[in-house]
């Protein structure tokens, strides 16, 4: 009998050896889902939070820039730090973050703390997706996978039903206790995400890629690269002739913190390899793009319907939903597919379609075009984020696979940050029509840009192909 329960042991393990540790999935996915769940539930926050603290959308839009500036400084760094110590102990301390940033939130005095919990939110909810890829990447050298497509799907997937529920789940807890639930929901988020990685993320770095103590956060480029970005937030968000100033500020800083990273022998973001990589960059052009115009959608939209439109937060979650339901059928139907050109072409089309739909709008517009609306902008989501996500895997150096992928999520936060700059713009004294129509006339052309540098980038055909 010892024999035989040997015998099954051993096949369990050779099994396991084969394929996907399929234990690793629970804990990507839980964290992946942190900032989508994040972002999606304060889509209907914005004008309740607003009405609590006496603000302006121009100013609860820092609610949301404050959270990607802090993730577009945050993913980058971290992904190093991942390549160089493994996934685990950066995978406990920013989901551990997440928590401690959830109770601030719940209990923040005044408008500016929330905004510094959001903060802490950004910085909490970076460390899971280069963890993730960095995990995929370990896994597909050890079972031999050429390309995990059906993990990246997963994981696409359940961040499109995250922004499914976040929504209508952010519209809920503000009906169920006020906007500061979707603070509190953090909290058995977090938790959740420090047992499953404590059980299941390995302990072990991977062989031959031993932690480097010397490893430098580059606290000087952080500096440079996060002041930069701020002193171009502030100018977009408020531009006028008074305040030129900013964006000079935002070009020097710019220009020294390129100058820096090319002399620096271990730079925050090694510009050096991405200015080899032309296929790479297209990939970043094209996420920055996609979620301009999807983030201007998100914020712009909801916020629109509730102050344009005159819905509630609960409705306006509501008719959010065709979107993500089309993203996730969108994403079912082609994710195992690995090539990616023409989902970037037909994702691209949608976008351009969707947007324009926009400038129909106005405050009596029929429920049915609203929800048609969403719909169309659901086909880009389902298409774009997942394709780009391939394209990376396929053209990033193996080595710095984490690194390379905290960038990736770096330009859809740069994309954020652009969108919640043109919300601020375009809605200074509210979400009202004109101020929608100003908005979708920009995300016109930010649309064919996108269409251009897809049509344009040749190398896509190969991507996927044997």
């Amino acid at each position: 009998m010892s024999g035989i329960a040997e015998r099954v042991r051993g096949g369990r393990k050779r099994r396991a050896a084969d394929g996907f540790d399929r234990r690793l999935v629970a804990p990507m996915i839980f964290g992946s889902i942190l900032n989508p769940i994040n972002s999606s539930m304060l889509a209907v926050a914005l004008v309740p939070i607003g009405h609590a603290f006496g603000v302006p959308p121009s100013q609860t839009a820092w609610l949301v820039s404050a959270l990607y500036l802090a993730t577009a400084v945050g993913q980058p760094v971290i992904g190093r730090l991942v390549d160089a110590f493994g996934p685990r102990r950066l995978y406990l301390l920013g989901t551990a973050l997440v928590g401690v940033a959830g109770l601030l939130g719940v209990f923040a005095p005044s408008f500016w703390v929330l905004i510094v919990s959001r903060v802490l939110l950004g910085f909490g909810t970076s460390a899971a997706y280069p963890a993730s890829m960095y995990l995929l990447r370990t896994e597909s050298e050890r079972t031999g996978m050429k390309s995990p497509s059906g993990i990246l799907a997963a994981l696409s997937v359940s961040n499109q039903v995250i922004a499914v529920i976040g929504p209508t789940l952010g519209g809920v807890l503000i009906g169920l206790g006020g906007w500061h639930l979707i603070f509190a929901i953090n909290v058995p988020l977090s938790l959740a995400c420090l047992v499953l990685g404590a059980l299941r993320l390995p302990k072990a770095v991977r062989a031959g890629r031993e932690a480097d103590a010397t490893t430098s956060a580059d606290v000087p480029g952080m500096l440079l690269f996060a002041g930069s970005l701020t002193a171009f937030m502030l100018f977009l968000t408020s531009p006028g002739v008074a305040h030129w100033y900013l964006p000079v500020v935002g070009a020097v800083a710019g220009a020294v913190f390129a100058r820096r990273e090319l002399a620096s022998a271990d730079p925050f973001i090694d510009l050096r390899v991405l200015s080899g990589n032309t296929p790479l960059l297209a990939t970043y052009a094209r996420q920055l793009l996609a979620y301009t115009a999807s983030y201007a959608f998100l914020y712009g939209y909801s916020q629109w319907l509730q102050d344009g439109r005159g819905l509630g937060p609960e409705q306006a979650g509501l008719l959010l939903l065709p979107m993500s339901l089309m993203a996730i059928g969108v994403t079912v139907l082609t994710g195992r597919r690995p090539q990616v050109r023409g989902k970037l072409f037909v994702g691209g089309i949608a976008q351009l379609v969707g947007v324009v739909a926009l400038l129909g709008l106005n405050s009596d517009s029929p429920i049915w075009v609203l929800v048609a609306i969403g719909a169309v902008f659901g086909i880009p989501q389902g298409l774009i984020g997942l394709a780009n996500q391939n394209a990376l895997y396929a053209q990033a150096d193996p080595e710095r696979t984490g690194a390379s992928a905290g960038l990736l999520r770096t330009f859809t936060y740069l994309g954020a940050l652009l969108a919640s700059a043109a919300n601020a713009a375009f809605f200074k004294d509210g979400a009202d029509t004109t101020g929608l129509h100003e908005l979708a006339w920009m995300l016109v052309v930010v649309s064919v840009l996108l269409l251009a540098v897809t049509v344009a980038d040749r190398a896509l055909r190969r991507v996927g192909r044997d």
